[in-house]
């Protein structure tokens, strides 16, 4: 819990820091006064300032959010001796470049975070698969139990090195928001007999990948050979199972994988008897086997209370220094035009509303990565990077692209909106704003007790 926290926290405060950081110092550049910098809004905790002329520095108490207060952004009158320094009788170029800089300054950051991760290197499960469901695409595809998935293209001409699970995962999500097919480029274990195979992701009818969709599509990681582990109190015990057994068949149906034997156990929902073959010490033995089912509707399934597999095989994914500046550069653009695009489909009803998150996924995310080391942490911090300054470009009147709207309403027209319609759109786009926020707390707290 305290690393969750604290990793939360930290979290915000980069971020927050980063993104007014980068108002802060485009408007000094401009020449325009900065009064204050604030991380977080409420009662003052902590203030700095070193002369009365300079920027007063400040901590406030609720640290979800931030800002920059220059001279003249406001209402306020300012005297006509000081004009040269307010934001409002800047050039229209340089007020846009003010407003741009903090979302600019989220996804510059998110490309130095993915660098940073990519040079450090991580630690994930090679692309070795598992036995593909009956009627998956997968299956369909002719991919098998041990496949080891090498490279990747949405035509079949350009192609991508995929070095870890995560790789192919990510090209599998492009090709169903693009509705295309995806080819792969697959071999078996030792990394020869290569061949290609076409996963038919366009006939999917579906923009939304979650679990369900990764289901039908079949493409799951390997858990090694059908070898038990430890066994707790339940219907493998009994049975008389023990650990380090190998599953040799099941019901007189051959056993490829771990993957494959789960699936067995789990479809087995009515508490029929199975007839188990295994090999222990070099000798065969035959036993019963009757799963537990538990669980209710679509999430009944069968256990028998042991672990399965001996756990995937992992590499560490490590960059250059040119190679990882341009993944990074790659993978801050792909999750930016994949963060709109959900975004839209969420408008249109073709995505659930039921993606949209808030601080308690976060929070939870932020202390998970943080846990497994410090490059999975810095990947963290840059998807909620990119996140932040897409979201902020987004045409809402308390947003910055809603200000860039206005600018460009100026440069089109020669005259700024006016005030009545000024403070209609602010009314809006603030309802708006209280909406997507308490969406994005139900959702949390949905997930958190299990409704999702």
């Amino acid at each position: 819990m305290i690393v969750t926290v604290l990793a939360f926290v930290l979290t915000l405060g980069i971020l927050i820091v980063i993104h007014e950081y980068g108002h802060y110092r485009v408007a000094l550049a401009c020449g325009v006064k900065v009064e204050r910098f604030s991380f977080g809004f409420g009662p003052v905790l902590w203030r700095h300032q070193r002369t009365p002329d300079s920027t007063e520095f400040v901590l406030s108490a609720f640290p979800l959010g931030g800002y920059v207060r220059m001279l003249g952004h406001g209402p306020e009158h300012v005297p006509p001796s000081q004009h040269k320094a307010a934001f409002r009788y800047k050039p229209l170029w340089q007020r846009t470049a003010i407003v741009a800089a903090g979302p600019l300054a989220n996804l510059t950051l998110a490309v130095l975070l993915y660098a940073a991760s990519s040079w450090i290197g991580v630690d994930e499960p090679e692309a070795r698969l598992g036995t593909p469901p009956d009627a998956s695409l997968a299956q369909q595809a002719g991919l098998r139990a041990g496949d080891w998935v090498q490279s990747t293209s949405p035509d079949g001409m350009q192609w991508n090195d995929v070095r870890a699970m995560s790789d192919l995962r990510w090209a599998i999500t492009q090709a169903v928001l693009h509705g295309e097919r995806l080819h792969l480029t697959v071999s078996d274990a030792r990394g020869s007999a290569r061949r290609t195979v076409v996963l038919d992701l366009d006939t999917l009818g579906s923009r939304e990948v979650d679990a369900g969709l990764m289901r039908r599509i079949g493409v799951s990681l390997s858990m090694g050979d059908a070898v038990l582990g430890k066994l707790g109190a339940g219907p493998g015990q009994d049975a008389g199972l023990q650990q380090g057994d190998r599953v040799l068949s099941v019901d007189g149906q051959p056993v490829f994988d771990a993957a494959h034997l789960l699936s067995l156990i789990r479809a087995n929902t009515r508490e029929t008897p199975m007839a188990w073959r295994v090999e222990r010490g070099g000798q065969a033995l035959e036993l019963t086997v009757t799963p537990k089912p538990v669980g209710e509707g679509e999430q009944r399934i069968g256990r028998i209370q042991a672990g399965l597999g001996e756990g995937p095989r992992i590499t560490t994914v490590r960059y250059g220094f040119l190679d990882g500046l341009g993944q990074a550069v790659e993978r801050t653009w792909s999750m930016s035009t994949l963060t709109l695009k959900m975004l839209g489909r969420m408008l249109i009803g073709e995505a659930s509303l039921k993606n949209l998150s808030g601080p308690l996924t976060i929070a939870d995310y932020a202390g998970q990565s943080a846990r497994l080391g410090l490059s999975y942490y810095l990947g963290f911090l840059a998807v909620v990077s990119v996140s932040l300054g897409v979201l902020n470009l987004l045409p809402l009147p308390m947003l910055d692209g809603g200000h860039l709207m206005y600018y460009l309403f100026e440069a089109v027209t020669g005259r700024p909106p006016s005030d009545v319609w000024l403070d209609r759109l602010t009314r809006g786009g603030l309802a708006i704003m209280i909406l997507m926020m308490s969406l994005a707390f139900y959702n949390d707290v949905a997930r958190y007790l299990g409704l999702h």
